[in-house]
């Protein structure tokens, strides 16, 4: 089988059995739980689980809303060997919660992939992550989010010095921002009964109606975003069939391959190829879809405001200025409103495939400007964000919008490790993958306090729907339970924000609020400077004493057993 966007993929031969036999022949890698897939993967006599079920560290937030937790979060880290080589595999329970991921489970992947980066007996260890996944979990919505961003961070600090190798079995799938995690590995692995995508079909139907996505069309869903179709575009490497030993074997060939400097979120030019490829040649009617009843321009607005020379746009959703702080120039990039978007469903600011790409260009062409400077004068990159959502279309979920977003990810993220300070001023709203891609990989983020800025894992109706509740319930659980408020006071009190500006109009911003937000993002800058290049001081800010206190509690028993 060839592949039509990254290099050549192949299926593995089943000897001479033909392919019913070697399917009544198998021995299901999918019907196993998420520790028997970890277990299965290892060899005989050698695991070891870390931060186990015994240990009793659970999300302290499902409780009160009448969920019980898990004693291990539904999230398994075992070291042990493959093949004879150490290695650390992360898996994710798809029975508890859908496999999405909270506060607990999220800090279990982080803090496993930061030490097996770091360890230093023996070197950095391989990863294997089993991503069985919804995404972020909805009753830990912003914890849940800031763990991704994080998880992203560690994998492609961990990417560097070792193999990364992704697997996707079962039919559940890998969604949301884990599709976006996904999109960061190595290498990575699919049965034909998976699926890998951005937004799941429910969520899809939710936001823009079924003539977008009938999500109880299970042959179309999987036409497009199942095992085979990833792996025939080239977003998925290899086609295993559902059997412990296939996959075992085909894991631990992955694990062989040294890492390099072209990773698949790295190829943005055969990413654009492949992009211009699926581009609607005409903007879809709009008549028997759902459109969003309003949209901000707040990030144009401080773009323009901030802005003192060279505004740009390198497509019309996209903007780059320069701003001077102090002596210092830096570089701003936002999404704007694009009406005539050919993407009707990135159309109101959303990010989008397009957005994505360009977003990641930028960010890379700084990176390779400034690359001969020293660290303190390499540009801060300032984004201003104002961002609904990711787009919520199906041409993105078929051309691989969780990749795109991944492409963006990446990009921050080389720039942050290459000293570039990047400061995230949220304006307006900063919802779920678009957040991930733009945004949360700062070193700083600041946001306007104002009631109109909103930072949350999803939209309150789509999120209403996954979780079975109703809107009216799901809004007494946002006023009560903290990480799932949709209020800017709150999501700073989780020790994510590192200033609240109060300013006099963030819809048309005086001389004097602009002197406040350089002012600010100035002093971002200077700390960012001061501060580690990766996440890790979000994990172990001292505010997070009380809100992150499992966090930290994982992090802990994670080190002592290491």
């Amino acid at each position: 089988m060839t592949s039509s966007l990254h290099g050549s993929t192949s299926t593995p031969a089943q000897g001479n059995q033909a392919p019913w036999q070697a399917l009544l022949a198998r021995d299901s890698f999918i019907e196993l739980d998420g520790r028997g897939r970890a277990l299965a993967l290892l060899d005989a006599g050698t695991h070891r689980e870390l931060c186990g079920p015994f240990d009793g560290v659970e999300s302290p937030w499902l409780e009160s809303q009448g969920i019980v937790p898990q004693s291990d979060d539904g999230l398994i880290v075992v070291k042990g060997e493959i093949f004879g080589l150490p290695s650390v595999v992360i898996s994710i329970e798809q029975a508890f919660a859908g496999g999405a991921i909270g506060e607990v489970s999220g800090a279990k992947m982080t803090t496993a992939l930061a030490m097996a980066a770091a360890q230093e007996r023996g070197g950095p260890l391989p990863a294997v992550l089993l991503l069985e996944s919804g995404g972020v979990r909805l009753q830990e919505a912003n914890l849940g989010l800031a763990a991704i961003a994080e998880i992203c961070a560690a994998l492609l600090e961990l990417r560097r010095l070792k193999p990364v190798v992704g697997v996707i079995a079962g039919p559940l799938g890998c969604f949301g921002g884990m599709g976006i995690v996904a999109g960061l590995c190595t290498h990575l692995i699919m049965t034909a009964e998976a699926r890998l995508s951005l937004n799941g079909p429910e969520v899809i139907e939710s936001e823009a109606g079924i003539y977008e996505i009938d999500s109880t069309d299970r042959s179309a869903i999987w036409a497009a975003t199942g095992g085979r179709a990833r792996v025939a575009a080239g977003l998925a490497d290899r086609l295993v069939l559902d059997d412990v030993g296939a996959m075992r074997a085909a894991v631990a060939e992955a694990l062989k391959v040294h890492p390099t400097n072209s990773h698949r979120s790295q190829r943005l030019t055969t990413t654009r190829q492949w992009i211009e490829t699926n581009t609607p040649t005409h903007q879809a009617l709009k008549t028997d879809r759902k459109v969003p009843t309003s949209t901000s321009e707040r990030g144009t607005i401080w773009t323009e405001a901030l802005t003192e020379v060279d505004l740009m746009r390198p497509c019309p959703s996209v903007l780059r200025g320069e701003l001077r702080l102090d002596v210092r120039e830096a570089v701003i990039l936002s999404i704007a409103v694009d009406p005539e978007s050919r993407y009707h469903r990135a159309a109101h600011g959303e990010l989008g495939l397009r957005e994505g790409l360009v977003l990641a260009e930028q960010i890379i062409q700084v990176v390779k400007t400034d690359q001969s400077l020293r660290p303190t004068e390499k540009r801060p990159i300032i984004a201003i964000v104002d961002v609904p959502s990711q787009a919520y279309g199906w041409i993105e979920e078929t051309t691989g919008l969780h990749h795109v977003l991944a492409c963006a990810v990446d990009a921050y993220a080389t720039a942050r490790m290459a000293g570039h300070p990047i400061i995230a001023l949220v304006v307006g709203q900063a919802i779920s993958g678009g957040f991930l891609a733009h945004g949360f990989q700062a070193n700083q983020i600041l946001a306007l306090d104002d009631p109109g800025v909103q930072i949350h894992a999803m939209h309150q109706a789509a999120a209403a729907r996954i979780t079975r509740r109703s809107l009216e319930s799901l809004e007494i659980l946002e006023r009560t339970v903290l990480p799932m408020s949709r209020r800017v006071s709150d999501w700073a009190k989780l020790g994510l924000c590192d200033q609240l500006i109060s300013i006099n109009d963030p819809d048309a911003p005086t001389a004097i609020d602009l002197t406040m937000v350089r002012s600010a993002l100035t002093l971002a800058v200077d700390r960012a400077r001061m501060e580690p290049l990766d996440l890790s001081n979000r994990r172990i800010f001292t505010g997070n004493s009380t809100t992150r206190r499992a966090t930290q509690e994982v992090m802990a028993r994670m080190a002592a057993q290491w």
